[in-house]
Formats: C-alpha cells, structure tokens, sequence
C-alpha cells in the first residue's frame, strides 16, 4: 500500500457538533449501558444496567444493598459507558443515591418500561442512582480520540479541548 492510499484509508473524524448530536442521540434512544463504580480496598466495580434519561440526568436502580450502592455512598461518582469499544460514548458522573417513594414520577414510569420497577418490591430493596454527567467523550475508532470531549464540567462544548 502506498502512503496515498494508507491515508486515504483513514476515517475522517466527524465534527465535534456531529459528536455531541450523536451522544444525545444514543442517550435519548437507548435505555442499556455499563455502570462502573470504585471503592476503596475492593477496586473496580462494573455492572450491566438499564437506564432512563431525562435529558439532564441519567437514571438507573440497584439493590440498596449491593456493591454499587455503597460505592456510590463511599464515593458519589461513577463512569458509564454506552456502545461498544469501537464505538463508545462515555460520560463520568457525579452520582447521588435516591430512595424509591423520593424518585419523581415520571423518571420512575420511564424506568419501569426498560427495566424492573422497584416500586413493585418491599421498600427499602431498591435504591435509584442519580447519575449526573460531567464529562462526555464520544470516539468510534483511534482516528476520533483527538477531539473526543464533547462536555466538560457539566456543560455541552462548542469547541474542541482536547
């Protein structure tokens, strides 16, 4: 292969406002991701998850007892991965715990419809994670990880910062 064509075989990277579309895109219309959280002494925690999305905020539960529950009281962050490796959007998060009878309606109704409805159990079994994203970086292959940052302390980027 001559150096023309091994360049011409490059995926041109896609605009940061194709990025960002995409991203909200993938958060509007799906509902599964890939939840990781940490603790200290017990490392990496990572579990498969439905979600709601509200447009803000992401939304999952868990058992109030689980890992991920007293990781997130421990360490109220969390990364969630949406997609595959080649083609990912992941978004780290700060992460607050919230009790089934305080979720608001209708994130509750919307949860219920992709997973298994914790206002169905004995209270106190579920917990709701309020993941809300801090950062987002969107990237479908080595030519895409420069620019890959499409939200930045919590707030949709115009221009590129990385």
């Amino acid at each position: 292969m001559h150096a023309d064509e091994e360049l011409a075989s490059i995926p041109v990277p896609r605009s940061l406002a194709k990025r960002r579309a995409y991203a909200r895109n993938r958060l509007d219309t799906g509902f599964q991701m890939w939840l990781a959280t940490g603790s200290d002494g017990h490392g990496a925690h990572l579990i498969p998850v439905a979600y709601a999305w509200d447009g803000s905020t992401l939304y999952t539960a868990t058992f109030a007892k689980s890992r991920t529950a007293v990781n997130i009281k421990a360490h109220p962050q969390a990364r969630v991965a949406l997609g595959d490796t080649g083609d990912v959007v992941m978004i780290d998060t700060s992460a607050s715990l919230v009790d089934v009878p305080d979720i608001d309606a209708d994130i509750a109704e919307h949860y219920a419809k992709v997973s298994t409805d914790p206002r169905t159990y004995p209270e106190g079994m579920f917990v709701y994670l309020r993941l809300h994203p801090m950062r987002i970086q969107v990237w479908n292959g080595l030519h895409e990880f420069v620019g890959r940052t499409v939200m930045r302390d919590g707030r949709w980027l115009d221009n590129p910062v990385d």
